[in-house]
């Protein structure tokens, strides 16, 4: 079990996750990435924000960037190009 943090990437801005997620191993960190990275897109949606968060840097409790998820990944095929 480990601490991982969600970071978000915007451009060349990064908002800072201080609370983080304990989960099993990086792959479960990966999947809640993508799960909430597909709740920020529906309320984007809802909302008809015209932008978004590109991705989610996943970090350690040390702060090592670990994997970067990108939004657009989450999207069906047509979408993610």
């Amino acid at each position: 079990m480990g601490r991982f943090y969600f970071h978000l990437s915007a451009g060349d801005e990064l908002t800072s996750d201080d609370e983080g997620m304990d989960l099993p191993d990086l792959s479960a960190a990966k999947r809640e990435a993508m799960l909430t990275a597909r709740e920020l897109l529906v309320e984007a949606i809802k909302s008809g924000k015209q932008t978004v968060p590109e991705a989610f840097v996943i970090a350690d409790d040390e702060g090592r960037a670990l994997d970067t998820i990108s939004l657009a990944a989450v999207l069906p095929a047509p979408f993610n190009k």
